[in-house]
């Protein structure tokens, strides 16, 4: 999993759906909606709060949201 960019500060539950998702990289996520994260087992709100913020850092956003720049 070195390829895996998601922060450490989701936890393990939530890495573990993504993985398994197909979604290990935040780039990925862009295509993604907070619906599609919340209907993964492992993932909730604090996961999804992390992924938010590590996302507008790179300018990036979930799918259907708009990017802080």
């Amino acid at each position: 999993m070195s390829d895996m960019d998601i922060p450490p500060a989701v936890g393990a539950p939530a890495r573990r759906a993504l993985a398994g998702a197909g979604w290990t990289r935040l780039d990925q996520l862009t295509t993604v909606t907070e619906r599609d994260l919340r209907a993964l087992h492992g993932v909730g709100p604090k996961a999804i709060g992390v992924l938010r913020v590590a996302l507008r850092e790179r300018g990036l956003s979930l799918a259907g949201e708009q990017a802080d720049t």
